[in-house]
């Protein structure tokens, strides 16, 4: 599988968006500071992920939250995210 998720930063409240085939992994790097761009932003709460089976629907989802503000905005309206 492959999974788009959504981070929630406890200490600042921002949101990350990032793809893994590995969540538990990938979350449990994020926290432990192995993250260069979320290292900062500790701890980190998984707030929301999608799962697919084909890699190129994640990829295309993930780009979508990330360089479209309206889908991100779409999806924390959608779940209840406030930042």
């Amino acid at each position: 599988m492959y999974y788009v998720y959504l981070l929630k930063s406890l200490k600042t409240g921002e949101a990350y968006i990032g793809f893994t085939t590995d969540l538990k992994m990938r979350f449990a790097q994020h926290n432990a500071g192995k993250e260069i761009s979320t290292k900062n932003k500790r701890p980190w709460k998984m707030f929301y992920y999608e799962a697919y089976v084909d890699k190129k629907f994640a990829l295309k989802r993930e780009k979508n939250l990330k360089h479209y503000g309206k889908a991100l905005g779409m999806l924390k309206s959608r779940i209840g995210f406030n930042g």
